[in-house]
């Protein structure tokens, strides 16, 4: 018993932690790389709507065709459901292996990899957070490049 919670609940709890990192470090990359102008080459749908003319951010949501909307939530709910699940073969909480690969590190290493991806997941939620929110303040996510005097144009010209 840790505090009222009991063992199964806390490794759920810590499991769940540790997806939103991984989720939210995809995220901040992704913000990143789509805002300094890496796109998809072609079309989203068949009416001509490039990848290139979907803004970056949340901005970005509008653009995209409800058929494609529907396709992404489908996609996430498919992995949410189907792969991205801990059954429980795994040495830890989060551990999606499920004993299919061997982890060739010695327990105090694997220890500090872990500790390591946990911290750099809370660091993204964070980081993502701050981005969005700095987003629909006043449109310019990267904050630090204003205070040096180069704005990130974020979504100029889109």
């Amino acid at each position: 018993m840790l505090d009222g919670v009991d063992q199964e609940r806390f490794d759920r709890l810590r499991y769940v932690e540790i997806k939103h990192g991984r989720i939210c470090m995809l995220a901040v990359l992704g913000h990143i790389h789509t805002t300094f102008g890496a796109r998809v080459p072609g079309n989203i749908d068949t009416s001509g709507t490039s990848f290139a003319s979907i803004k970056t951010g949340i901005a970005g949501l509008k653009d995209i065709p409800n058929a494609g909307l529907i396709q992404i939530f489908a996609f996430i709910g498919f992995l949410e459901l189907f792969v991205m699940r801990d059954r429980g073969a795994g040495e830890y909480p989060g551990d999606l292996r499920n004993g299919m690969f061997v982890w060739k590190a010695s327990p105090e290493e694997q220890m500090q990899k872990r500790a390591i991806e946990l911290n750099n997941g809370r660091a993204a939620m964070c980081g993502i957070l701050g981005l969005m929110v700095h987003e629909m303040l006043d449109g310019e996510p990267y904050m630090i490049n204003a205070f040096c005097g180069q704005p990130s144009n974020f979504n100029a010209g889109l």
